[in-house]
């Protein structure tokens, strides 16, 4: 079997490397992709997949916040078996309109800037609003979610409405972070993967 690994923001495929010993016997490979728009990165992902797909049967995803986000705007439901996200953005167009509050800027703004720049260090694109709002999230594979309690990024409503629609599996870790990185959250992150990965593996 093999494991593909989509990492999150400021995150790298060397990632990939911790998930190794969660799936002995299977090859773990991590996807260094290089844009950073889910149109982009969408395709990167799909061209990746595609090769996988030429030489393994059985394809399992592990993505990570916005790496989920991407997976999902690639068209790879059919070709992969299962999926593991890691605090997913599953609702992009909320996350956009939340950061549009937090930096005060309205649509009609960013509708003629284009892009603007904030001081908490994400671009608003105008292009990229646009892009959620005409292409829904479809995704169609059994999945995995694991949620921290203190995400700041998406809510827990939202977590739970997107993994009611899409039947996914939702796990919270109450004390969890967005990014999961402490010993603490990693060692709940690993039995986590090991617990869902034992049901049809």
């Amino acid at each position: 079997m093999q494991i593909l690994y989509v990492h999150g923001k400021g995150g790298t495929a060397e990632e990939s490397k911790h998930y190794k010993p969660l799936f002995p016997g299977d090859e773990v490979i991590g996807l260094d992709y290089q844009t950073f728009s889910p149109w982009e990165t969408g395709k990167e992902i799909r061209a990746a997949v595609d090769e996988l797909a030429k030489k393994h049967e059985n394809i399992w995803l592990i993505a990570n916040s916005i790496g989920a986000f991407f997976s999902m705007n690639a068209e790879i439901d059919g070709l992969i078996q299962k999926a593991y996200f890691i605090s997913p953005i599953v609702d992009m167009e909320k996350l956009i309109v939340d950061m549009m509050k937090w930096a005060n800027v309205t649509e009609a703004e960013l509708e003629a800037r284009g892009v603007i720049h904030t001081e908490f260090g994400e671009d608003l694109s105008w292009d990229y609003l646009s892009y959620v709002r005409s292409h829904s999230i479809k995704w169609n594979v059994p999945t995995q979610i694991l949620y921290g309690g203190n995400d700041q990024l998406t809510t827990l409503e939202t977590m739970k409405d997107f993994a009611e629609k899409h039947h996914a599996g939702l796990t919270v870790m109450e004390n969890g972070e967005h990014w999961f990185h402490t010993e603490e959250q990693m060692a709940f992150l690993d039995d986590w993967i090991r617990r869902c990965s034992s049901f049809g593996h």
